[in-house]
């Protein structure tokens, strides 16, 4: 081999690579001059992924991290073990093991393990604990609690959901809350500054309707029942006491009631009502199950009577239970007789005071 040979052997690699290399700095100033990222994002956990420290300013079409990401904005897929952390918008899906947190706006489907955190947008939120954000036109589920500002579409959770202004559903196993509500709240506990329909056994705004009514039934049970609603649904919860039963003497009363007629003072209420009573001893059974058709007569502006029959289901397992009504349009026993059930007609009558 000659020299010029030998001499071109060893350059050729050299020349190769510096070519290479001044072509991957040129990309790479391009790149930068240009100010674009990548918009694939894949790692462990911040910074440890291959968008490296420059993750919190860019923009992805997909991410995936075993355990957290972090991004500016999402315009994809984003996955994450733990928790996805959007700086700026998000649109797309979002699901993470933990929790997204989307510093602004959010679009498309947020799914959870325990919570999703967001300004507003019009995403879908899912997550098995809560939601939090400012305002929100998308729905928002979670097993616990839903937490908004201006909500206008559905708010659906385990316990309690809480808006400043609803124009949409508020759907709570326990509580709905908010100030101005042009939609429903259908829950235990509805409340409201001023409500459009509360279907609950209580509910409390300040357009509504509210009383503390007196009343006795065909068995001499008395109950004190709180009474509140809207124009036409309104809620009942009440406790009291039975003169006619021998152990099971403390009685109890919840539902739902309806005005289903108004002429001036005149209302006819249907009311669907469970209850029972109870000696607080263990010592057997008495349920009620009623349905009421009852006119009511407003005799002041605050104070009104009514008065009408129910058809009423019962089950009990105690001689005194057995024993307080004699006619029914049906019966049965099981368990040798010891189990009553039956049907029939009684009334309710009573006296409201509205507020």
């Amino acid at each position: 081999m000659n020299f010029k040979s030998y001499q071109n052997s060893i350059l050729s690699p050299i020349i190769k690579t510096s070519v290479l290399l001044l072509m991957v700095l040129t990309s790479t100033n391009i790149y930068a001059q240009n100010n674009e990222r990548a918009r694939t994002n894949v790692g462990l956990v911040y910074p440890l992924s291959s968008n490296w420290t420059n993750a919190p300013r860019d923009t992805n079409s997909f991410s995936l991290n075993l355990i957290a990401g972090v991004s500016a904005a999402e315009r994809g897929v984003s996955i994450a073990g733990f928790s996805n952390i959007v700086h700026h918008d998000a649109s797309g899906f979002q699901i993470a093991g933990f929790s997204n947190h989307i510093g602004k706006n959010a679009s498309g489907t947020m799914v959870a393990g325990f919570m999703n955190t967001y300004s507003g947008g019009k995403a879908v939120a899912v997550a098995g604990f809560t939601n939090i954000s400012s305002n929100a036109s998308g729905a928002q589920v979670a097993g616990f609690l839903n937490k908004g500002g201006d909500i206008s579409s559905l708010q659906l959770a385990g316990f309690l959901n809480i808006a400043r202004d609803l124009k949409g559903t508020q759907i709570a196993g326990f509580m709905n809350k908010a100030k101005k509500v042009k939609g429903s709240q259908i829950g235990f506990i509805n409340i409201a500054d001023s409500a459009g329909t509360q279907i609950g056994i209580i509910n409390i705004a300040k357009n509504g309707e509210k009383g503390i009514s007196a009343t006795i039934d065909e068995n001499q049970t008395t109950i004190l029942a709180f009474r509140s609603g809207g124009k036409t649904i309104y809620g009942i919860i009440g406790l009291g006491y039975n003169f006619n039963n021998k152990r099971e003497k403390y009685a109890y009363e919840a539902g739902i009631g309806a005005h289903v007629l108004k002429i001036q003072s005149f209302r006819l209420n249907a009311e669907l009502v469970g209850g029972g009573l109870e000696s607080l001893k263990g010592e057997g059974n008495y349920s009620k199950s009623s349905f009421r058709l009852i006119p009511a007569f407003r005799i002041t502006p605050s104070i009104e009577i009514f008065g009408g029959p129910s058809f009423n289901y019962i089950n009990t397992d105690t001689e005194d239970g057995r024993n307080m009504t004699t006619k029914y349009i049906n019966s049965w026993t099981r368990n040798d007789g010891r189990n009553l059930y039956g049907f029939y007609v009684g009334y309710t009558a009573g006296v409201q005071v509205l507020f």
